[in-house]
């Protein structure tokens, strides 16, 4: 397993003050924000000083009923390469629903949703986990994400489905330390559970984030400090096993350097502290929690063009790679999807289209986490087409969420900048002449189109009508 140390995510907004941080081993950075092809020159200055850079994909949706994307799969193996990378990380969950599997519209979230602990989700997970990992150049790793709701009906507790995903697979883990006390505020689980039942040997790294609470919901900001709370946790983690590496996630908000300083500061305390019982616990054996894992012969991985890359890239990672466990319920998995791909698409569609929320569901979860999204989505909008709030000032906010109550997003967050603002010109906005000019002009140099005239906006504004009947 390759130690990594203590690190940070590195962010463009804080790209300055991580390079000036001392006892950063290592950075983090998401994968969709890079191009293989033109890394940004912070990542490159750090990477010739010898500090190792991982990509963090967010938009596979492994946990999805479809196949993983072939072009997304590889566009995160190019980035990894790029990044002289040990391994790259994702998410065990969903973003986007729908679409021929289901016979439904195909719907993006725009954020990371949980998958249900179910038979069926696991199926499916384990296969699309199957068809990454051959598909990657170096190893991955899952982590487990935050949740403002949970599914009916559910077979297993979150560790025990981390636990069978490490068997059938031989992934490693991303414990991420913030979202099991998200999921211990908003669904009442409890983490030493969670971390008593994890193969801790399995895992690559851990993070540790900050979050606030809201009317009895916590919600995982990545925009305050740590709370005393996730370093509790992250001190229940580290008394079980020593973790491989640890890395600060902080994604708005930004403080300055030294608070940053001061936060890694309090995650090494914490490790230190903990050391002692670890020790004592494990009387220099096993790490606690369950037994380890058998290690069968890994499986072949990768296409054979890949194969002299991934060589290399394991020979880094003490140990070997982890073992792919043997083939078990990997019968026709049809089956499975669709059942998952229907009841992902029936939620998805009630956070972000209104429709009727799903029997069993939480309505005032639901709610919360539909408002979430929307939030998500202004949020993300505002940073990929900025212009867009400097054009429409106080009012930007109010508009896009007026907005995505009854348009889901389909396409992406820059997709959905041009939507929206195709939108506002369709309804004769800004009413100032001079913003909806410059709005026109924005929407003509990104989208090479003309705004609809008058007869287009009629008849969609019909369509429209009959559609919401």
């Amino acid at each position: 397993m390759t130690e990594l140390g203590i690190g940070i995510g590195w962010r463009p907004e804080i790209a300055e003050a991580v390079e000036g941080l001392s006892g950063v081993d290592w950075v983090e950075v998401v994968a969709e924000n890079i191009c293989a092809g033109h890394l940004p020159a912070s990542l490159t200055r750090l990477r010739e000083r010898g500090v190792t850079v991982v990509p963090h994909g967010v938009s596979l949706g492994l946990g999805g009923a479809d196949r993983p994307d072939p072009a997304r799969l590889a566009a995160l193996g190019e980035k990894a390469v790029a990044l002289g990378a040990p391994l790259v990380t994702e998410h065990i969950a969903f973003v986007r629903a729908g679409g021929p599997l289901t016979a439904t519209p195909r719907l993006e979230a725009g954020h990371l949703l949980p998958v249900p602990r179910t038979r069926d989700a696991l199926d499916v997970l384990v296969e699309n986990v199957r068809i990454a990992q051959d598909a990657l150049p170096v190893p991955l790793a899952l982590e487990n994400i935050a949740a403002l709701l949970a599914w009916p009906g559910e077979e297993m507790s979150e560790g025990r489905f981390l636990a069978e995903l490490v068997e059938r697979t031989g992934v490693r883990l991303l414990v991420d330390v913030a979202n099991l006390h998200t999921n211990h505020v908003n669904r009442g689980e409890d983490p030493a559970r969670a971390l008593s039942e994890l193969p801790v040997e399995a895992i690559a790294y851990v993070h540790v984030a900050g979050g606030v609470e809201r009317d009895g919901v916590w919600h995982d900001t990545h925009a305050h400090p740590v709370p005393e709370a996730v370093l509790d946790v992250l001190a229940d983690l580290a008394s079980r096993v020593s973790p491989p590496g640890i890395l600060l996630e902080r994604d708005d908000d930004f403080p300055p350097a030294a608070e940053l300083a001061g936060e890694l500061g309090r995650i090494r305390e914490t490790l230190t502290d903990a050391a002692p019982r670890r020790d004592a616990a494990s009387g220099g054996g096993a790490p606690r929690g369950r037994a380890v894992l058998p290690r069968p012969a890994p499986a072949e991985r990768g296409p054979a063009a890949g194969t002299a890359l991934l060589i290399g890239a394991e020979a880094r990672v003490s140990g070997g790679p982890m073992p792919a466990a043997p083939a078990s319920r990997d019968g026709d998995s049809g089956g499975a999807r669709q059942r998952l791909g229907l009841a992902q698409a029936s939620l998805l569609s009630a956070l972000v289209a209104g429709t009727p929320v799903p029997e069993g569901f939480d309505s005032r979860r639901l709610g919360v986490q539909s408002r979430a999204l929307a939030a998500k989505r202004a949020g993300v909008v505002a940073k990929v087409a900025p212009e867009l709030p400097e054009i429409l000032g106080t009012d930007f906010r109010r508009a896009f969420l007026g907005y995505a109550r009854s348009r889901p997003m389909t396409g992406g967050y820059r997709r959905d900048a041009l939507d929206f603002a195709a939108h506002l010109l369709v309804a004769g906005r800004p009413e100032d002449p001079a913003a909806r000019q410059r709005l026109t002009r924005w929407w003509e140099d990104r989208s090479g189109s003309r705004p609809p005239g008058r007869a287009t906006r009629l008849v969609r504004a019909a369509r429209h009508a009959l559609v919401g009947r």
